[in-house]
């Protein structure tokens, strides 16, 4: 029998106890043991029916020698940090759906892990049920991935498909989506674009095998998107959507950063709407590869909190590799890598048209839209410096 400690017991860690006690049965015939939460560390009582297997001292699950499996669901990184390093240190291989623990800890755990030959585990901190670092991880081997940008908070998805297809402001947007409990009374992690910036970097990280830092990628968010733009683009086929991304430079530097895109009606990045998530691979051998399903949510995030538990429990040793260590100095300038962009200055087109004589103009009425070719932001501000900018956009 596979014995559990459980820390935390809000929606994540609710979900566990649900998934595992509904797949028992299925868990026994995929791993040939029974897989059962012994204990469940808690800050004061719930009326549900396992109260007995309740803790209050985090020591009384790491000194437990039955328990070889922790499932940290508390979020943040204190504690959690502190509990998750202390069981690794125990022999305890961990589970986490924690981005933010993983996106600033992951290089010093997963050491620890590969120390003891047990496993530290995260599938659910990126993209809740969907298996994109499964993927990534065991499904692309023969491949080379040239670039990865995803759609990574559905918090920022409902705001903007709410704008496109509503045309609702980004503040009615918002106060909805906390209506709904999509996001928080301070919503800033979502809509500034913080986690989203975390979860991008732990994808870099797996693909790229260098941890990269979130205080060391570009990030910004959705408060200035403009309802006039979504408008604009949404009558040529694009929309606006908050992307993480990620690609090898030239000089073998990584391009990371998070920030809003206009992305056009192809693939599942201009498909995927409402609070579903999304990621796009560009491989060498297998060309485009897509992941779409359900970012967050109790039982679509314990899902795979309990895949990483069965990964755990019929393990050989250390299933993750570790990352080289954090080197700032391999982050590129995102100043200076070329991409397209969405222009909206309220110049005529003629203008426009002598500075930029390649770009796509999409909208003259009131204000002249744009799309360059690929320039840097460097290049692209000094080409700005006589225009009246009302809007700039990333294009991909």
């Amino acid at each position: 029998m596979v014995k559990i400690g459980l820390l935390g017991h809000g929606v994540v860690g609710t979900g566990v106890v649900e998934v595992l006690k509904n797949k028992a049965e299925q868990l026994v015939e995929l791993t040939g043991e029974k897989i059962e939460v012994k204990s469940v560390l808690v800050r004061h009582d719930y009326d549900v029916d396992y109260k007995e297997k309740f803790v209050y001292d985090f020591d009384e699950i790491l000194n437990d020698d039955e328990i070889s499996i922790v499932v940290e669901a508390i979020g943040g990184t204190d504690p959690a940090y502190r509990y998750v390093k202390s069981a690794l240190e125990k022999g305890k291989s961990v589970v986490t759906s924690n981005k933010e623990l993983v996106a600033k800890h992951g290089y010093e755990l997963m050491n620890i892990a590969d120390e003891k030959n047990i496993n530290f585990m995260f599938e659910a901190a990126v993209g809740g049920a969907i298996p994109v670092i499964h993927g990534v991880r065991n499904c692309l081997k023969a491949n080379k991935v040239n670039s990865i940008a995803g759609i990574l908070n559905g918090t920022t998805n409902y705001i903007l498909t709410k704008m496109i297809d509503e045309k609702q402001s980004f503040d009615i947007a918002l106060k909805a989506a906390q209506e709904l409990g999509y996001a928080e009374a301070d919503p800033s992690a979502d809509v500034d674009g913080i986690d989203t910036c975390r979860k991008i970097c732990i994808l870099a990280d797996i693909i790229y095998g260098n941890h990269i830092l979130p205080e060391d990628v570009h990030t910004e968010g959705i408060r200035n998107v403009r309802i006039e733009d979504v408008d604009i683009l949404k009558l040529v086929g694009g929309a606006v959507k908050l992307l993480g991304v990620a690609k090898r430079t030239e000089d073998d530097k990584l391009f990371i950063m998070t920030a809003p895109h206009v992305v056009f009606n192809q693939g599942i990045l201009y498909a995927a709407n409402d609070v579903f998530n999304a990621a796009q691979l560009e491989t060498d051998n297998a060309g485009l590869m897509s992941f779409y399903g359900r970012g967050a949510g109790s039982l679509p995030t314990a899902s795979a909190v309990v895949n990483d538990i069965v990964e755990c429990v019929c393990a050989d040793g250390t299933i993750y590799p570790s990352w080289a260590d954090e080197n700032a100095k391999m982050v590129a300038d995102y100043k200076t890598v070329p991409y397209q962009f969405y222009v909206n200055v309220s110049d005529d087109a003629e203008k426009v048209e002598e500075i930029f004589p390649t770009a796509e103009i999409i909208h003259v009425k009131g204000c002249t839209a744009f799309i360059t070719e690929k320039i840097s932001e460097n290049e692209l501000g000094e080409k700005l410096s006589g225009f009246t900018v009302n809007s700039v956009l990333r294009a991909l």
